[in-house]
């Protein structure tokens, strides 16, 4: 994590001695030599940073150093900022400034002279600072030989050789606890059963703790797959993935063949595998499995086929990835559940009150169950906490219910060591990105985006202009996170591609805590709580909810010195004003004002802040937008949305031109600036309920790095000619646009469309092209009450999944469509009932789930009458191909789910 921040200070020292503007650094004499001196003197510390991060979570000493270098690294980052903060502003204030006129020359030297001599007695304090924290490293640097830390052979990526305990498969039934444990094991025992085929793989994935070898010991003993299997092999794999020492253990294990000792000869030591095996029907336990790398694997795999047919491979892993190199089916993948809280006190009771009776269990109950939640559902966790609680009288199992678990030594010991073997297979900034999740509380519904746009405000992800690459990093940090299960409770996008929203175990939470957690004292402020303080310096981001109003200003709504490093900045008092001394947060990349009030003059003041990346100014009542905004030049996330007195935008705001998302939802906007189309990097815009707006700028066509656009609930007439140039966008929303009665023919070049509403319209054809959307999966074109047919083009839209056509008067339907449809009327219905039935089935059509819905409520009859239904699906299941229909109701509730599980027999789900 150390190792992480550091490489950070020597990239942007590096950058400040090479970049252009060094002349501005000659003006301080000495500070090239003092840059030089840190950069040396960190490059030499991160050489040990390996050995000292893994000792750094079990021995204190070695923390405290670490934490201190990481406070030094993070002074000389503020630094740095200060330096660049200095000559931004003197560029952004140079630029406001008005030419001076003859009469004024005179006074414009002597602000000129002022203005120099300020710039330069900044840079001497800031050439102060780093003369102190050439200090602090200096010392830092002495010390470290105290440690005698080794050197890694490679300090930005080291290969981990972390703490581990070898399984085997004996197990202590005692402390097997839970339904879904056997459940499981039951499914795995019967697959395992089956006879034939070519070796199968099947694999347990889940964090660390979760009872993963506890399942496959249960697998291995059960006396079905001892009667099942000539062979029975547990090998504990660990990492590094060593191919001879397993193929050596499972000869062993096997014995009929031996191997010289010492031999380190794979080949041969692969042969003697092959002998062992050959012919015999075996199942082999590959237990703690690491390794992501098919080279490694591909050798062994060779040399298992030997067995007799109906061999299998069962293997336990935290990494999804690493199933997904054996080639496990996802029919063949178990995810171990957590415990409920009823069974975690079972297990916590068996294990800290073995022999006692219900009667004695009962006087801890109480607080036991208490405890017993603080496991979140973690096994490992009920053990070790039941472990603690053995010899320990009611004031100990109290003392312990008060305790911050991540603050229990035994927990420190014995649980978060397994959690260490995942951290420490992460590189450096997977390790920040994954200890800066403790920032949320526990159970909160982590918003990927959000949490991807904080880690690149803390400098965690490089951020490159002008691009999308970031965020892009960013996503597949979090994808890399959570299949090595350090996230969970996982939900994807609409479309199935991305994380939208996620959450940390408690556990796994506890123990990024503690690897952010500062034992050392913590910098006084005589102003603000002792909390707050420390979770400013460990976390550079703070959530501030301050109290309520005093003589028109929030009392506590004064910003203090110990927040000047914080990177992220939530408000979260709604209708507060914003804090006196926000403009003193240079550091500043993240905030959200959402919900504060805000003026003008206020917005003039956050636009000082020229590092922000991130700005959500959502419902802050603001009326205008000044024109300092265009100051905010790095700003790629600007939030507007829910002003609704908000009617016109500034042209200095599309001089953002690394803006990459922009929303302005719910505002009152009567006119989009013409200059917008300068906005070269935006990816998403959201205009949607801005009712005023009637017409869209021609350059808005020169967007063409947009994937959303929103302009939904509007009163456009007509759409810019030359749309068809946003040739990247995914997602089109048009709907509720009652005066739009027809689309521009270059529409059909947007290719890569997925989603595209035209709902409550009033269009009256589409284009006959729109075949050409070979990408379209999701088409809504209800309540368009004047459009009479489809093109036949749309018979072309092979990846089309759902078409919306409720409440419209189609006269004609293209055949060939794989659609999900809503139909409209009772009379439709039957319709296509009676063509169903006429219908030659020479040509059937895969439309696999057919939704109906009605304008009117459904009489007594029609809802009772399941030989109408029966008579529905008679006639459509053969021609339609159907293998789901639904019928709803006229309030678009649904009143009946039928599983068409052959054309001849239907199961009725629900019913009316």
């Amino acid at each position: 994590m150390t190792d992480a921040i550091i490489s950070e200070v020597v990239g942007r020292i590096a950058t400040i001695l090479e970049d252009k503007i060094w002349y501005e650094v000659n003006l301080v004499r000495g500070v090239k030599d003092e840059l030089l001196f840190l950069s040396k003197k960190l490059k030499t510390i991160r050489e040990v940073l390996d050995d000292a991060e893994k000792r750094g979570v079990k021995d204190n000493s070695v923390k405290s150093w670490l934490k201190k270098l990481e406070a030094t690294a993070y002074e000389m980052d503020d630094i740095l900022d200060e330096w660049n903060y200095s000559l931004l502003k003197d560029k952004m204030e140079g630029s406001a400034e008005p030419e001076p006129t003859k009469q004024k020359i005179g006074c414009s030297f002597i602000r000129s002279s002022c203005l120099c001599f300020k710039k330069v007695s900044v840079r001497r304090d800031i050439a102060k600072k780093i003369e102190t924290v050439k200090a602090m490293l200096e010392q830092i640097y002495k010390e470290r030989n105290e440690f005698n830390f080794v050197i890694s052979s490679s300090a930005t990526d080291p290969v981990p050789t972390p703490w581990r305990v070898q399984s085997t498969h004996f197990v202590d039934l005692t402390k097997v606890h839970g339904e879904d444990i056997h459940k499981k094991k039951e499914d795995i025992v019967r697959k395992l059963m089956l006879n034939g085929g070519d070796t199968q793989i099947l694999s347990i994935v889940g964090t660390g703790g979760l009872g993963k070898t506890t399942l496959a010991k249960l697998v291995y003993n059960d006396k079905r797959v001892k009667d099942c299997f000539e062979l029975r092999i547990w090998i504990c794999v660990s990492d590094p993935f060593d191919v001879a020492r397993i193929a050596i253990g499972i000869v062993n294990e096997v014995g009929i063949e031996t191997i010289p000792p010492n031999s380190n000869q794979l080949s041969l030591v692969l042969k003697k595998l092959e002998a062992s095996i050959s012919g015999k029907r075996f199942l082999l336990i590959l237990d703690d499995v690491w390794t992501e790398d098919n080279t490694r694997w591909e050798p062994l795999k060779i040399s298992l086929q030997c067995g007799a047919s109906g061999s299998k491979i069962l293997v336990t892993t935290r990494k999804e990835t690493v199933a997904k190199m054996f080639r496990t089916l996802d029919d063949d993948m178990y995810h171990p559940n957590k415990l409920s809280e009823e069974e975690c006190w079972s297990l916590l009771r068996d294990t800290s009150l073995p022999g006692k009776s219900d009667e004695e269990c009962g006087k801890f109950e109480v607080f036991g169950k208490k405890i017993a939640s603080k496991c979140n559902g973690l096994p490992l966790a009920a053990i070790v906490l039941g472990t603690l609680l053995q010899f320990k009288d009611l004031d100990g199992w109290k003392h312990i219910e008060k305790s911050e678990i991540w603050q229990l030594k035994k927990v420190e010991v014995e649980l978060f060591p397994h959690l260490v073997l995942s951290y420490n297979e992460l590189s450096p900034t997977f390790k920040r990105c994954f200890s800066y999740c403790a920032v949320y509380p526990k159970d909160h519904r982590i918003h990927a985006e959000t949490l991807i746009e904080e880690w690149m405000a803390q400098g965690y992800l490089p951020c490159v202009r002008g691009t999308g690459t970031v965020e892009l990093e960013g996503r597949e940090y979090l994808e890399n996170l959570a299949m090595r299960c350090l996230f969970q409770d996982i939900e994807k996008n609409k479309s199935g591609e991305h994380i939208e929203w996620c959450k940390m175990h408690d556990i796994v939470h506890d123990f990024a805590r503690f690897l952010r957690n500062n034992d050392d004292k913590v910098r006084s402020c005589q102003v603000c709580d002792s909390s707050l303080v420390s979770h400013v310096q460990e976390y550079r981001s703070l959530s501030w909810s301050y109290g309520p109003p005093v003589d028109g200003r929030d009392k506590s709504c004064q910003v203090c010195d110990c927040m000047k490093s914080l990177r992220v900045l939530r408000i979260k008092r709604i209708n507060s004003l914003i804090p006196v001394g926000i403009e003193t947060l240079i550091h500043l990349r993240w905030l959200d004002c959402s919900w504060t009030i805000l003026s003008k003059d206020d917005f003039e003041i956050i636009c000082r802040l020229y590092f922000l990346q991130t700005l959500l100014l959502s419902y802050c009542k603001l009326t205008e937008i000044p024109r300092e905004i265009e100051n905010l030049v790095e700003l790629r996330r600007l939030n507007l949305s829910g002003n609704k007195e908000l009617k016109e935008l500034p042209k200095s705001m599309c001089k953002l031109v690394e803006l990459q998302s922009l929303f302005l939802e719910d505002c009152s906007l009567e006119v989009i600036p013409q200059q917008i189309g300068n906005l070269v990097q935006l990816r998403r815009l959201d205009l949607s309920w801005n009712e005023e707006l009637k017409e869209l700028p021609e350059s808005m066509c020169k967007l063409v790095e947009l994937r959303t656009l929103d302009l939904s609930w509007c009163s456009l007439e007509v759409i810019p000619q030359q749309i068809g140039n946003l040739d990247q966008l995914r997602r089109l929303d048009l709907s509720s646009n009652k005066r739009l009665k027809e689309l521009p023919e270059s529409m059909c070049k947007l290719v890569e469309l997925r989603t595209l509403d035209l709902s409550r319209c009033s269009l009256e054809v589409i284009p006959q092209q729109i075949g050409n959307l070979v990408q379209l999966r999701e088409l809504d074109l209800s309540w368009n009450g004047e459009l009479k047919e489809l093109p036949e083009s749309m018979c072309s839209l092979v990846e089309l999944q759902i078409l919306r056509i409720a409440y419209i008067d189609i006269d004609y339907l293209p055949e060939g469509l794989d659609l999900e449809i809503y139909w409209s009327s009772m009379s439709e219905m039957v319709e296509l009932v009676e063509e169903a039935r006429q219908a030659q089935l020479d040509t059937v059509l895969n439309l696999e789930s057919l939704r109906i819905c009605f304008k009117n409520e459904m009489n007594e009859t029609e809802q009772s009458s399941s030989s109408m239904w029966m008579e529905l699906l008679e006639a459509l299941v053969p021609h339609y191909n159907l293998e789901t229909l639904s019928i709803y109701d006229y309030k678009g509730l649904q009143a009946c789910a039928f599983d068409v599980i052959t054309p001849q027999l239907y199961k009725i789900y629900s019913s009316y």
